[in-house]
This record gives structure tokens, C-alpha cells and sequence, in this order.
């Protein structure tokens, strides 16, 4: 502990914050983008980011969307995160923007239950929190990025239900708290001390990962992250010129990138980006400053698409502030690319229409046999939402076709609740769709798709992390046949051709809301010498059906009554 905090001190001491020059140009971020700086009042300050969770608090599917820019410096403040809120620190290192009081998300449900406190983030910023601990009770689609943590934080609501989450390079001086928390995904972080455990805790090149072994407690332990891209974030000199820092690509690593207080990479002047906004760009538009060499950057707000946006030039960043949403609604993709190195895409929400697209986010337009092992197209924060906001369909939600892609965070849901939501009203056959080789996915968030909610056909396929839960509304066995006298559809697909793939720390959960309806198997995988899973768990939530094995016939049925049973494999394959 006292290396670390003398180490996160020393850090704060040497990036202090620098003036921001008054006349330098902001850049048009659209109305909603609120931008601090700390020479204004406190009072001031507070009053903006209490008007936007007032708004965003209980606004689990509505339009509004919110990004909330710290500029360096020193702030007293309390921030709590609402629905489609990102809170960015907009220094060169996390200690540039240092916030004494409080950064919280609190459940969105009663009883202390946050397992529907989704899409909010937190990046690139300290926080001292005033109480010694941060509470951070939070599901899925919230990431926890570049933060530094001066004290403990708490990944729950008073012991209630969570089931999350995402943390990634980061430094929590204190301890951190898991509870109740169902599943979590460390990757590239750094804590005095962790505490707690429940069904699937993933650690990735994380120097000190608590102490156990799976499944007493159920700790999955990777030492070195294989091949990472940090994700790309926003930063402001000491002459207030903008830009964005997009890190170097690393491999075998541990721990957080920002030791020397900036991160290795390369910095794009704000200037090389287009800055599209909701109420004034298209699809057209966009494509038309894509086309003249411009990176993309989406303000918040929802983009209703007539045609996808295509990303064809190598080395393209598209980022998204506040959940910006891509909404497509003319039966088209929201997006494609082309099989090219060094595409970035982060930030987005790809939110279904009403009428059935064949894929939202297409990656390379078809299987093929090029590399980018030097230069990989990489997904950071991407989440796809099928329903819940109103009808949304889509064939496909993710498809990867380029090879080497590695895909950073991502939730993958066919809404369970909202507008919208039944078994032949939001339409989904699959959650992702991976055909390329060498592909590498942390921290894979899949759920209630109709069919496989993962089908991996391409090779040397690898996942750390995986979190599904199945359908819950089929409405009979019938309807939730993959094969004749096969039950349901397995969550995790692994195809008949494939002769290499390795998965680490999955969980697979079923809620089936209507009686008489099976899966016969939570992952399905050839029996090939090159076809490896390491720790994977079944759980029933609720007392309808069951999971007969976890992986292919091994590992046995779920159970609730007379006692919970929670079969576990620890390793398949050889």
C-alpha cells in the first residue's frame, strides 16, 4: 500500500494542472456536452451535473444522452452517474483532473438492486472520494477506464444484487469490494487488496490478483494480457488545443499504461476529426467526411440512419461521447468496414430499428485471408441493443470477419424489459458472429438472443471473460430447438470446422419465464485436441427448466429446489 499511494501521489505531484489558455478554441460539441474547468464556482458546477442526473436517473430507455468533460485541475464536486452518462477527465493521466467528494452509480432498482444499472462510464480522471470509499454498484455496459481511485470503492449498493461489470486500467489505492457482485472483469489494474467473490471474476494481466483458486473462490487468473489497444480518449493541452490520444498497441502486459503519468501512443489534433452531431448529420454526411480522410467523433444523442455509415481507410478512429446511438431504420447495417488495418471503434451504442437489419456493426465485409497481426482493428466499449427502447430487430448484432480483431468490452442484449420486448416482437438470431481467425475478445457480455448468443466459426479464436444470460421468453420447447432432439440453442457455439479456440472464466444463467422449456448445453464445442475451456459455471436465477450440461455432455443439470445447484467445469479439452 504504501508504494502504490506514494507511487499515485507522485504521479498527481508531477502532471499538477496546467493553465488552460482563455482564448483557445473549444471545439462544437453540441448542447450536450458540458465542459468544466476549475476556475468556475463550485455551486456553478454542481447545479449543471445534478440538472443532468435529475434527468438521466431513472431514464433507463429514453433519448436524452450526456457527455460531462472535466478540463485539469482541482474540483470538489459530487457526481452521480445516471443512465447514458460519461463523466471524461481530459488530462494527458488520470491524476491531471482530481475530484474531492464523490463519483457514485447507485442502483437503479429498490431493495439496493443494481442489476439494471446499465450505460454509464466513468474515465481518465482521480477521485477522492469523502467517505474513503467510491460506490460503484453497477451491470453491464459500464465502463470503469484510466481511473485512480484515492481510497476503496464498492461494486454494490449495501449488499444488494449486482451484475456487472468492467475495470480497466486502473488503480484503486485502497481495497476493492466485490460483494454480491455476479461476474467481473479486471483487466490491467492495479489495488492494494480485493475482496469478495460470487459466480465468475476474471483477472488479466493484473499484477496482485487476489489470493484462491477457482472455484473456491471462483478467481480466473491470467498474468499477461496477450495483445491490447487501450481504447482512445479525448485530452486538452496546456494551451487548450484538443485532441485525441490513441495508445501504442502492447503485448504481454501488466498493470496500467499510465506509470510515466502519459500513456505510449500517438496524438491526432481534434482537427483531423469530423464532429457530428444528431440534429444536423446523417448518414450521407457522415460517409462524406470519411471518404475526405476525416476520423469520426459522435456527440450524444440518437442517429437515426437511413444507410450505414462505411469506415474504409486504414487507421480510422470513430468515438463516441455520452452513448452517442446509432439507430438504423431503413433495414440497413449502422455501420461496416473495410478489411483494413487499424480501424478503432469506441464509444457507440448500436441500437436496432424496427425494421430487421442483416448486421449492426459489420467488421471487414467478408471472411478473407489478409492479416493485421501489427495493426488489428479494435472494438472498445461497443454495446448493441435489440428492443427495450421500442420494436428492434436484427439478424446479426455483431459480425467479424476481419482477422486478428480484438474486441475490448462489449454487451450484447436483446432487451428482457422495456418497449418492444417478445419473443416475435424484438427479433435476434445472434449476439455476435465471429468468422475471422485470431480474434480476441475481454470481457464478452451476450444475452437473450434467439439462437446461439456466440457462434465462433473462425480459428484461434480466444475470450477472456464471457457473461450470458439465455432467453428468458421462449415460449415453448418447440420454439427453442437448434437441432432435431436438441434442446435450445447452446449460448456459446464453437463450429464443427473449427480445430483451435481457447475461452477462460464463463458463466451461463437461465430465467425461463414459461414452463417446459430446456438447454441442453450452455457451450457447444468440437472434440478437438485444439479446443480449449478453462472454468465455466451454470446457474438457474429462476425455478422454470434448467441447463442440462455446462459444456458439450459434461458438468450436469442446474438445479433450485430442494437446494441450488450451480454445476462447474474447470477444464474441457486437452
Amino acid at each position: 500500500m504504501t508504494t502504490k499511494l506514494a507511487l499515485s501521489l507522485a504521479l498527481f505531484a508531477s502532471v499538477a494542472s496546467p493553465a488552460i489558455a482563455a482564448t483557445a478554441s473549444i471545439p462544437d460539441f453540441g448542447p450536450n456536452v458540458l465542459i468544466f474547468n476549475p476556475a468556475m464556482p463550485t455551486a456553478t458546477v454542481q447545479a449543471q451535473i445534478d440538472r443532468v442526473y435529475a434527468t438521466q436517473r431513472r431514464n433507463e430507455f429514453g433519448p436524452e444522452r450526456n457527455a460531462i468533460l472535466f478540463l485539469p485541475g482541482e474540483y470538489n464536486v459530487d457526481v452521480p452517474l445516471g443512465f447514458y452518462t460519461q463523466v471524461l477527465g481530459l488530462g494527458v493521466s488520470p491524476d491531471s483532473v482530481h475530484i474531492t467528494g464523490n463519483v457514485h452509480s447507485d442502483a437503479a432498482l429498490r431493495n439496493n438492486n443494481a442489476t439494471t444499472t446499465f450505460w454509464r462510464a466513468a474515465e481518465n480522471f482521480c477521485v477522492a472520494p469523502t467517505n474513503g470509499a467510491m460506490q460503484w454498484a453497477v451491470s453491464q455496459a459500464v465502463p470503469f477506464r484510466r481511473m485512480h481511485v484515492q481510497g476503496d470503492i464498492v461494486l454494490h449498493q449495501n449488499g444488494g444484487w449486482a451484475s456487472g461489470g468492467w475495470m480497466s486500467d486502473t488503480l484503486i489505492d485502497g481495497n476493492v469490494a466485490a460483494g454480491p457482485q455476479q461476474q467481473w472483469i479486471s483487466r490491467n489494474s492495479e489495488w492494494h487488496s480485493w475482496t469478495g467473490a460470487n459466480w465468475n471474476m476474471v483477472f488479466v494481466g493484473v499484477p496482485e490478483p487476489p489470493q484462491g483458486e477457482w472455484p473456491n473462490p471462483p478467481y480466473t487468473k491470467i498474468a499477461k494480457t496477450p495483445i491490447i489497444r487501450e481504447k482512445p480518449f479525448l485530452q486538452v493541452d496546456s494551451s487548450g488545443n484538443y485532441s485525441v490520444r490513441v495508445p501504442s498497441l502492447s503485448t504481454n502486459s501488466s498493470g496500467i499504461t499510465w506509470h510515466a503519468a502519459s500513456t505510449p501512443g500517438k496524438t491526432i489534433p481534434i482537427r483531423k476529426f469530423y464532429i457530428a452531431h444528431p440534429n444536423r448529420d446523417n448518414a450521407a454526411t457522415i460517409n462524406a467526411q470519411l471518404a475526405r480522410g476525416k476520423n469520426l467523433l459522435l456527440t450524444p444523442g440518437i442517429y437515426d440512419l437511413t444507410e450505414a455509415i462505411r469506415v474504409t481507410r486504414a487507421n480510422t478512429v470513430v468515438m463516441g461521447l455520452g452513448f452517442a446511438t446509432l439507430h438504423p431504420i431503413n433495414s440497413t447495417a449502422a455501420m461496416t468496414t473495410s478489411d483494413t488495418d487499424g480501424i478503432i471503434i469506441a464509444g457507440i451504442l448500436f441500437d436496432a430499428g424496427p425494421t430487421q437489419s442483416p448486421v449492426l456493426l459489420q467488421i471487414g465485409p467478408d471472411k478473407n485471408k489478409a492479416t493485421h497481426t501489427k495493426n488489428p482493428i479494435s472494438l472498445h466499449d461497443v454495446f448493441f441493443r435489440v428492443g427495450g427502447a421500442g420494436v428492434g430487430r436484427a439478424a446479426i448484432n455483431l459480425e467479424i470477419n476481419s482477422n486478428d480483431t480484438i474486441v475490448d468490452h462489449t454487451w450484447i442484449w436483446r432487451a428482457d424489459h422495456g418497449a418492444g420486448v417478445g419473443w416475435t416482437s424484438n427479433l435476434s438470431d445472434n449476439g455476435l458472429v465471429v468468422n475471422g481467425n485470431n480474434v480476441i475478445a475481454y470481457g464478452l457480455f451476450v444475452e437473450h438472443h434467439q439462437q446461439f448468443q456466440v457462434l465462433w466459426n473462425g480459428n484461434h479464436g480466444r475470450t477472456y471473460f464471457y457473461q450470458s444470460e439465455i432467453p428468458y421468453d421462449p415460449p415453448d420447447q418447440p420454439s427453442y430447438t437448434s437441432a432435431p432432439g436438441i434442446d435450445g440453442w447452446a449460448s456459446y457455439k464453437v463450429a464443427d470446422n473449427v480445430t483451435s479456440h481457447e475461452a477462460w472464466g464463463l458463466g451461463v444463467y437461465s430465467v425461463f419465464r414459461h414452463p417446459n422449456v430446456a438447454l441442453a448445453r450452455a457451450i457447444e464445442v468440437p472434440a478437438t485436441h485444439g479446443v480449449r475451456f478453462h472454468h465455466m459455471i451454470t446457474v438457474a436465477l429462476d425455478n422454470l427448466g434448467e441447463i442440462s450440461n455446462v459444456i458439450d455432455d459434461k458438468g450436469g443439470p442446474t438445479q433450485v429446489a430442494p437446494n441450488r445447484v450451480t454445476p462447474k467445469v474447470a477444464e474441457f479439452g486437452q
